[in-house]
Order: C-alpha cells, then sequence, then structure tokens
C-alpha cells in the first residue's frame, strides 16, 4: 500500500467530510457499552492535558479507520466502525444538548450510513432530528444499540464531570487535536478475504511484553553470572505464571514448586519471603526444572533488547496441561494483565498522599515502568522487587478476589482457592468456608460486597477498589497465619463505606482515592450524622447528581445484609450488570396517565438501578404495569434490585404509587444509610 493511500483526520475533520462512509452488511452491529464509551472519551480526556515544551496541546493519535473507496464514491468501512459510530453519537448530543457550550455549527450532516439497514438508518436518522424524544424511539422500528449509546453518551459524560467549561475544553481537544488515520485497501483487494484476515490477525506485541523485556534488559546488568541467570529465570517464569488471568498462578510451576511456593501438601499458601527466598525456592533442582539454567541463557543472559523482543519463544511457556487448561475455560478476571501490572506498581511504589499514586490506565504502562522502575537509582534491585510483589499479589488476587466461573452450564461469581489433597486430587473450594454453591457464610458475603464493587465499575481501568483490597492483602498477609476472613470483610465494608460517604455522598470535594487506600485513617473527615447530613445526600442522590452507581449497589448490599434471613429473594440476590437508572414512576407515562410531581420525579425514593434492556421496554410504563412484569422474576426469587424489591413491597402494601410513596420509601432507605454511618463511626 502506498502512501497515498493514507491519510490524517482530525475527528472533525472526518465527521464533517463530504464523502460518505458505510457500514456493510457484513459488519457486526453496534455493540459498544458504557465500558467501552467511558475508556475511549477517558483516552481523550488523560491526553487533553498533556502539553508540549511550549506549553502547546499533545495530539492524540486514537488509530485507524481502515475503508475501501467503491466505485460509487462511497468509503466502505473495513476496521473503525464502532469507534467512528461512537464520535458521530457523540457529535450528534452535542448538537442537541451543549448548546451555548460547544459550538457544533460546523456539523451540517452525518455521513456515516448503514447498507441494507433500514432500521439502523432510521434510527439515526431520528436521533439527528431536533426534540427527538429518546423515550419514543424504543421497540422493533429501531435500533436498541444505537440508543442506547446515545443514552450512555449522556451518562458517561456526567460520570467524568464533563460539563460547562470542561466539556467545552475537552470538545476542542477531541475535535481539533484528536486524530485518525484513514487506511485505504488497494483497489484489487478481496474484502471478504481482507476482513476474514482482519478479524483473526495475530495480536501484535503487547506494552506488557515489551516492559517484561526492558525488566530482563536491566537485570542483564547483573555482574555476578549465577545472580543474573537465576534473577532471570525467576522473572520469565513469574511473568509468564502471572501473565494469564484466568488460570491459578499455582498452573504456572511445576507440581514440586507449587508444594514449595505455596505449601507442602496444601498450594494454599504463599511461601516466598522475598526475592532472596523466592530464587532459592525456584533453583532447587526437580525433575521439571533440571533445564532452567539452560533456559535462562536462552532467554536473557547477554542479549540485546532487540534480541529478546524477536524471540518468538519470548513467554517460554510449556502447552498447558489438561488440568490448567481446565482451570482457565472455567474462570474469567476481573482485569486484564496490562492493568494488573499497575496495581502491583502502585503497591510497590507508594508515594506521598497528595499525589494519587500510579494512575491505573494501562496506557501510561511503559511510561510509569520507566519512571518507577527503569530509572532508579538501583534498577537492578527495583526489578527484582517488582517481580516478587508481581506474584504474592498473583496468588492473593487468585485466592481472596472473585472471578466469574462457568461451570455445569451455570455461571456465576466465585471466591475460590486452589487446593491439593493428593496427586491425584486437586480442586476449587470455597476460600473462607465450606458452603460451597450455598448462599450462606462469609465467603458469600465477601463474594457480595466484592462483586458490588466489581459491577459498578465496568473498565479495566481505575478500579480503585481492587487496588484497595490488594493493598489490603499485601500488607495483612503472613504465610504462617491464616488470613482472617471477619478483618478482610471489615476491611472492605469500610472502603465501601469511604467511596460512598466521602467521595459519592460527601457534601464538598470528596475525598481522594489514594488518601482513602493508602493514607491515616484518623485524618479522613467524620460523618455527623443529623438532620442536614441528611438533606445534604438526598440531594446528592436526585437523578443526574448520583457521581457512581456504587451508591444504588452498596446500599443494595446493605439491604441483603439485613433481609438475607427474611425471605428467599433477598437471600438469592445477586449482583449483575446493571446500568440504567429507571425512574420507578416514569418521566414520559404513556397517553391518559399523569406524571408525578417533579420533586418526587427525580428523587431517591423513585430511582432504581435496572438493566438497560428492562429500561428501554419499560420506561413508559406505569409502576404497577411494571410489576406484571417483575412478578415474572420473583417468582423465580429474582429481581435486578433489592432497592426495587422494596418499593415493589411498598406498592402493593398501599396499593399505589405517588408522592407519598416516594418519600416513604426515601426515608427508608436513608435510614439504612445512616445506620451504617452510626454503626462506621463506632468503628472508627
Amino acid at each position: 500500500m502506498s502512501d497515498a493511500g493514507v491519510r490524517s483526520f482530525s475527528i472533525r475533520e472526518l465527521l464533517e467530510d463530504s464523502a460518505r462512509y458505510l457500514v456493510p452488511m457484513y459488519q457486526r452491529n453496534y455493540a459498544w457499552g458504557e465500558g467501552e464509551i467511558t475508556q475511549l472519551l477517558q483516552d481523550v480526556l488523560d491526553y487533553q492535558g498533556k502539553r508540549d515544551d511550549k506549553g502547546n496541546s499533545h495530539p492524540y493519535f486514537i488509530g485507524t479507520l481502515v475503508v475501501y473507496a467503491r466505485n460509487d464514491g462511497c468509503f466502505e468501512v473495513i476496521d473503525g466502525q464502532q469507534r467512528f459510530t461512537t464520535f458521530s453519537l457523540l457529535a450528534n448530543w452535542l448538537r442537541h444538548h451543549a448548546q451555548g457550550v460547544v459550538d457544533m455549527s460546523w456539523y451540517h450532516r452525518l455521513n456515516l450510513v448503514f447498507e441494507s439497514r433500514p432500521i439502523s438508518t432510521h434510527t439515526f436518522d431520528s436521533l439527528w432530528q431536533e426534540g427527538a424524544k429518546l423515550h419514543q424511539l424504543n421497540g422493533s422500528s429501531f435500533n436498541e444499540g444505537l440508543v442506547k449509546g446515545y443514552e450512555l453518551i449522556d451518562r458517561v459524560l456526567r460520570d467524568l464531570k464533563l460539563t460547562g467549561e470542561r466539556l467545552q475544553s475537552f470538545s476542542n481537544y477531541l475535535f481539533d487535536h484528536v486524530q485518525i488515520s484513514r487506511i485505504e485497501v488497494p483497489k484489487d483487494t478481496d474484502l471478504n478475504h481482507f476482513f476474514e484476515a482482519m478479524n483473526n490477525r495475530g495480536e501484535q506485541l503487547e506494552k506488557h511484553e515489551v516492559i517484561k523485556a526492558r525488566l530482563m534488559d536491566i537485570l542483564n546488568r547483573i555482574p555476578d553470572s549465577r545472580v543474573k541467570r537465576q534473577s532471570l529465570d525467576a522473572l520469565v517464569r513469574v511473568w509468564d505464571a502471572c501473565a494469564n488471568m484466568e488460570r491459578y498462578v499455582q498452573y504456572g510451576f511445576s507440581p514440586e514448586e507449587r508444594h514449595r511456593l505455596f505449601g507442602e501438601d496444601d498450594w494454599g499458601r504463599f511461601e516466598p519471603k522475598d526475592f532472596t527466598h523466592l530464587l532459592e525456592l525456584l533453583t532447587q533442582p526437580d525433575s521439571s526444572t533440571d533445564s532452567n539454567a539452560d533456559l535462562s541463557k536462552t532467554k536473557g543472559q547477554g542479549r540485546t533488547l532487540l534480541d529478546i523482543l524477536q524471540d518468538a519463544n519470548l513467554d517460554g511457556e510449556a502447552q498447558p496441561k489438561e488440568e490448567e487448561s481446565a482451570g482457565s475455560e472455567r474462570f474469567n478476571s476481573v482485569i486484564n494483565f496490562s492493568n494488573f501490572l499497575l496495581h502491583v506498581l502502585r503497591i510497590v511504589s507508594r508515594e506521598p498522599l497528595s499525589t494519587e499514586g500510579v494512575p491505573l490506565d494501562d496506557k501510561q504502562l511503559i511510561d510509569q515502568f520507566k519512571l518507577r522502575v527503569l530509572e532508579q537509582a538501583d534498577p537492578v534491585t527495583a526489578v527484582q522487587q517488582f517481580i516478587y510483589a508481581l506474584l504474592k499479589c498473583k496468588y492473593l488476587f487468585d485466592q481472596f478476589i472473585i472471578k466469574r466461573e462457568f461451570s455445569q452450564s451455570n455461571d456465576g461469581w466465585s471466591l475460590k482457592r486452589l487446593h491439593f489433597y493428593s496427586a491425584k486430587s486437586v480442586s476449587y473450594i470455597n476460600t473462607f468456608d465450606d458452603n460451597d454453591g450455598g448462599f450462606e457464610g462469609i465467603n458469600r458475603q465477601l463474594l457480595m460486597l466484592l462483586s458490588a464493587f466489581h459491577v459498578s465499575t465496568p473498565t479495566l481501568v481505575y478500579k480503585h477498589w481492587l487496588n484497595g483490597a490488594l493493598r489490603y492483602l499485601f500488607d495483612t498477609y503472613r504465610p504462617d497465619q491464616t488470613l482472617d476472613a471477619a478483618s478482610y470483610l471489615a476491611y472492605l465494608e469500610t472502603q465501601a463505606y469511604r467511596f460512598v460517604f466521602l467521595r459519592f455522598l460527601s457534601p464538598g470535594e470528596g475525598a481522594s482515592y489514594y488518601q482513602m487506600l493508602y493514607g491515616d485513617a484518623t485524618l479522613l473527615p467524620r460523618i455527623q450524622c443529623d438532620e442536614n447530613w441528611r438533606k445534604s445526600i438526598a440531594a446528592k442522590l436526585c437523578f443526574g447528581k448520583i457521581e457512581n452507581n456504587f451508591v444504588f449497589n452498596f446500599l443494595d448490599y446493605l439491604l441483603w445484609g439485613e433481609g438475607r434471613e427474611k425471605n428467599e429473594v433477598t437471600r438469592r440476590f445477586e449482583f449483575t450488570f446493571r446500568s440504567s437508572v429507571e425512574h420507578f414512576s416514569p418521566q414520559h407515562p404513556m397517553d391518559g396517565y399523569k406524571r408525578v410531581e417533579e420533586d418526587s420525579l427525580h428523587a431517591f425514593g423513585n430511582l432504581c438501578l435496572i438493566s438497560h434492556s428492562k429500561n428501554s421496554r419499560l420506561s413508559n410504563f406505569q409502576p404497577k404495569q411494571k410489576l406484571e412484569h417483575f412478578e415474572v422474576s420473583l417468582a423465580r426469587s429474582e429481581i435486578d434490585s433489592l432497592k426495587l424489591y422494596a418499593m415493589i413491597q411498598l406498592m402493593k402494601k398501599n396499593n399505589r404509587w405517588a408522592a407519598e410513596e416516594i418519600t416513604q420509601h426515601q426515608d427508608q432507605m436513608l435510614d439504612v444509610l445512616a445506620k451504617e454511618v452510626e454503626k462506621m463511626g463506632e468503628v472508627q
């Protein structure tokens, strides 16, 4: 392909390009959700703050748009349509909702169209029209994914606090400084073959692989050849054991090593005390590691960084055995390896509380390792300390952080550890009790709170809850002591309390995550639970002002704790990815029904968290009509939200849902929150 087929556009230039861009039939429908949209806008926001030596904004290259020029003058979009569609939805949202803040007068028309998809085209056109009402864009005549994406843009902008001048500055940077490269494939390209190749292409060298190579390059500086060889071998083997986030770390080592590293006839302890001890445990000879010295020579000793990067066998990992392969297929991790590395780096690179520590966003992976490891005064020691911390954190992650488990045709959250019974018997058991698959016990309590945290943070980046949990585990765990489940739960409940009341519902500027997770708890503010406090958080809990969905999920966790022994619906409740804030009494009632008073409509007492699909189907229905739908789930002892369940129970009791019920329910929920504040005040 010649350079003539590549052209760089700003996002403004792309969106106002006179050419028509066509999404062909072979492309999937628009499928981005909250996580992808948040990540895209967060990426732009992060780069917006960067400046060169002269104080000018850094341009941000956001990727490529691969197209094929048709004979009719259209560009057929081969790769990049999800991103292009999101930018089109965002620009359209700004036209309608940011008038007087963001100048969108240049955006005259949609230049993205859909081939042989009249429903998608109709939806796009409807969203373009002035005065379009989203509650009317539902049913089979509209593309649900596009409508959902448009709605999510509104929410994500609010979550990122992009309003007023911040939104104006962000939009100016996005449209004028964010660059995308349009790559035009040659005319004689077989598009079917090309598209298949795009979907099956091998992965490019990832950032964590570059980091691994650079760490190896540092260890090559060790003057003692024996220590160098052992250190390189430890790095490679620890890295490879940890890189598969779906597989328990024990399976990254031979059976003999598992006994030494994770407890003789146990595999449920972490034995290494530091990096030197780790080397001792790894270099003891056994049948599976006799060739370690030779392996080290081929993987790092005396090699340049370029040699390492070009090595096709860089990972050096043997084919997984059936037992460990089954583990990988059975569990899904809540985070990927690149972002996990940053969590470990933050734990070992603690800073003054005036900072926010290591940013938990893998875009900055290479820069952060360069700053905090590679350029340290003693980089060899820094690398060795990190490798030890990586192995310890992965062990702690596997033992004490939830995973999504798929087994026996079911899937759900699990909190399990790997346990050795005999050479022929190893299994996954509950980390803290024997109530496997049940709804009782402290293992279930921990699972519920961890899953409440996770579903509130759908993106892989900035998982502060996970960093706090790992920090606690890293500092608390001792191999000669069993981790106390009650103390772990108490810490997580305290962390949840701080997130909700010291940040999301704080009357002033919220506390920083870093201070809440790493600082002295005695320096954090105390809450005076009085009438003024109730009024303050009631105002923070109105529709459009709730900073994070964890407020809903934490309340559901408290309701579950209070009511799990009272009825089966509460006992069986599980957290799922629910992202839509539903008005129980609708904002846009169907013809013939009166809308509830404005103050009651947007009050917390009228809001609950449900899935987006249910929100789209039920949003215009009256509460009693919605009840007919939810009764189907309740018959199976299932419900989207325990707050919603409390609303339904109150409506049944009073046989209506009006302003009085909204106020009554809100007071009940504030009582639940106030009770938690008082309990935590006693603990503090």
